[in-house]
């Protein structure tokens, strides 16, 4: 169902420690606005979705959401490296 390709999809460029920003963009992670929560809900609705074309769209979404999840936590362990 999903496949994990081992590039990100954008670059991340971090130029100095800084664990006060990583703590504000973690939360963008995994708060209740955050990635992971819009991940879960799309892939909820889709599993609820008969429509096959929505639940495509909506599964799409979560996979993309994954991808995001990805980027924002590499950011957070390069803000956090060597602190």
């Amino acid at each position: 169902m999903f496949s994990h390709d081992k590039r990100l999809h954008c670059t991340v460029r971090v130029s100095s420690t800084n664990p006060g920003l990583a703590n504000l963009v973690h939360e963008q992670f995994g708060g209740p606005m955050g990635e992971l929560a819009s991940a879960c809900r799309y892939f909820t609705q889709a599993l609820g979705e008969d429509d096959p074309d929505r639940n495509d769209l909506l599964m799409d979404i979560a996979t993309e959401e994954l991808s995001h999840l990805e980027v924002i936590g590499t950011i957070v362990a390069m803000l956090n490296k060597g602190a």
